[in-house]
């Protein structure tokens, strides 16, 4: 038995702008908009993971704790999860990802979206969009009552993410040598994804991931 399995990054693959940013200002101005005013804290924290002072995970959690907070009610958070992944398919998906997404389901493909951003509110981004299976970075209290500002595991990053492809290939009796797997990314850092994959695809490349796919041939697709 061949499993099809169609692998799409999220930000700037499938939308248009990155979503982190837009999420943790969505929530802090809906449930407690006086954290705006840390914005520039968030800007300071990006400069101190340029420099390498912090790693990219330890960014992650400390902007939730500024935007969001580091111990927030799930109850109380999950509406605003909603309403922000309502936002994010009415104006900030490209219509060419959509189109995509639509042929690989028409072809038979199971569709996962495999992202570094937060399981929290990829999966209802993804079941708006009809992808069968999300492989993203966690909450240290996914399934708990309480959302910490803390990430469970690693970072879904780079080769991060391709480990967590394969676990999860793992976890659904998937074999590499049974699998038919198409991958679409924006960003150089998929390139593990992207050469795990039998046909590769560069969505909307930025410059690096541009001139790599032209050196090992894979197709280019612009979704604008």
């Amino acid at each position: 038995m061949t499993h099809h399995l169609a692998i799409y990054d999220m930000d700037r693959t499938v939308t248009v702008t990155g979503t982190y940013t837009g999420f943790l200002i969505h929530v802090a101005r809906a449930m407690a908009p006086w954290r705006l005013i840390l914005l520039p804290c968030v800007v300071l924290l990006m400069l101190a993971y340029v420099v390498k002072l912090i790693s990219r995970q330890r960014l992650k959690e400390l902007n939730q704790a500024l935007m969001v907070g580091y111990n927030v009610e799930r109850a109380r958070l999950m509406p605003h999860v909603e309403s922000y992944a309502d936002k994010v398919i009415a104006t900030n998906v490209r219509k060419g990802a959509l189109a995509q997404i639509a042929q690989d389901r028409a072809d038979g493909y199971t569709l996962v979206l495999a992202t570094a951003s937060y399981r929290l509110y990829v999966e209802p981004i993804a079941r708006r969009l009809g992808f069968d299976a999300v492989i993203a970075t966690d909450h240290l209290s996914q399934d708990l009552r309480y959302v910490r500002a803390k990430i469970a595991g690693e970072n879904c990053y780079d080769t991060g993410k391709l480990r967590m492809i394969k676990a999860w290939m793992a976890a659904q009796a998937i074999d590499r040598s049974d699998a038919q797997i198409r991958a679409y990314s924006d960003h150089v850092s998929d390139a593990p994804m992207l050469e795990f994959a039998d046909l590769p695809f560069a969505a909307n490349p930025h410059r690096r991931l541009a001139l790599l796919a032209q050196a090992r041939g894979w197709p280019r697709v612009d979704w604008d």
